[in-house]
């Protein structure tokens, strides 16, 4: 009776440790959240759809027959919309990872919910460092940009090339005020000057006060804090007032191939930018872009760092899930978190503790159109910033989880 007990227990105990590190009803369910019918939906939109597909494909079962299902929804910008969203796909749609999230808003709104229960955050498009600094979560990784990298990056790059005074156009959330505080920080303190600041909505049409206000500070770099629709707008209209050729430099701190495309490179020709990916880097990147441009509804188009950022992370995700035998968030993450090596989008790539995934920024200008020799050519580069430079300290950013 004695050892009967003893193998049952035995039995049981090793049930739970199965069950522990399994796959959830066999499936692995990757949930893309973000914009697919407002201003990011170029930069993310169904692209970013394309790319996580893309990574199920190339891992193709990890060696082992795991089955990947992506799953998307449209979070409209909306917090309560996005929270609404993942909460569903938590409860009861059986998702294992939410990844993308453009929206600083709705990435802090998710990384709150999503703080200790089995889904994995991969947070490849939102911007707030918070993420992996005060709000920082055993559940978050976080790719491709943050404030921190785009404030303190931009500003060091601009500045050593004698950009000292700034005027700052400042989209009125916190993407624009997290950006422009923290470039402020960085200007002040290697003695250059903020002369003036504009805040604006969301989705403005017309920027041509905030303009004139800039133009009229003689600022040498004006500081484009905003995203997607709102710099595109910004770039156009300063491009009519003919602010570049006045000698002022215009730089935007969170700006995509799609929107340059979308501009169109007369306009945008001289603007300054940082990106932590560009499809024509070399020829991990160009073979990834040249197969995404032909995905179904891309029509050519070439991927932006975020939808980059999907495929990367996508991947890791399922690179980590293959080698636990588990897609629990207290498995999956811990494994990613061990990556040190080249990732064929992002470099050379290290997932820290705080979930923070360094890999180099790059300062681009954008081509004059004659220097363009085909489609998507646009870019030329001015500085790289190495990983260990790119983002704020491990030290600084006050996350918990930091031995």
């Amino acid at each position: 009776m004695k050892h009967l007990k003893w193998t049952l227990a035995l039995a049981a105990s090793l049930m739970s440790g199965a069950a522990s590190a399994e796959i959830s009803d066999n499936v692995v369910r990757v949930g893309v959240l973000n914009d697919i019918s407002g201003i990011f939906q170029d930069t993310n939109g169904m692209g970013s759809v394309e790319a996580a597909r893309m990574a199920a494909e190339d891992f193709n079962g990890g060696g082992k027959n795991i089955k990947v299902e992506i799953v998307y929804a449209d979070h409209q910008n909306k917090a309560d919309v996005g929270n609404a969203i993942a909460r569903k796909w938590l409860d009861v749609e059986g998702v294992d990872a939410i990844v993308d999230v453009p929206n600083s808003a709705v990435g802090l709104s998710i990384n709150t919910l999503l703080r200790d229960s089995r889904m994995t955050f991969l947070a490849s498009s939102t911007a707030s460092s918070d993420l992996t600094g005060k709000a920082c979560s055993p559940n978050t990784i976080q790719w491709v940009n943050d404030a921190w990298a785009t404030g303190n990056t931009t500003a060091a790059a601009m500045m050593s090339r004698g950009g000292k005074d700034w005027y700052f156009l400042t989209v009125d959330y916190a993407l624009g005020k997290g950006i422009e505080a923290e470039a402020q920080k960085y200007i002040e303190a290697h003695g250059g000057k903020v002369l003036g600041s504009s805040k604006h909505p969301l989705g403005t049409s017309d920027f041509a006060s905030f303009l004139l206000q800039a133009q009229g500070s003689k600022a040498q770099v004006i500081g484009l804090a905003n995203a997607g629709g709102d710099t595109i707008s910004a770039v156009k209209q300063a491009a009519e007032f003919g602010i570049q050729q006045g000698g002022q430099k215009l730089v935007a701190f969170l700006l995509f191939i799609n929107d340059v495309h979308g501009m169109g490179i007369k306009v945008a020709q001289g603007l300054q930018l940082m990106e932590a990916f560009y499809w024509d880097m070399n020829d991990d990147t160009r073979a990834f872009a040249k197969r995404f441009a032909v995905r179904p509804g891309m029509n050519g188009k070439m991927p932006s760092g975020n939808q980059a950022g999907v495929y990367a992370s996508t991947l890791a995700y399922l690179n980590a899930v293959a080698a636990t035998g588990s897609d629990n968030a207290k498995d999956a993450v811990p494994e990613m978190k061990k990556f040190r090596g080249k990732d064929k989008l992002f470099g050379d790539t290290t997932i820290r503790q705080d979930g923070r995934v360094v890999h180099p920024m790059y300062l681009f200008e954008v081509k004059k159109p004659e220097e363009s020799k085909y489609p998507y050519d646009y870019y030329k580069l001015v500085s790289t910033i190495p990983a260990d430079q790119a983002f704020r300290p491990l030290a600084e950013g006050g996350c918990e989880l930091v031995k």
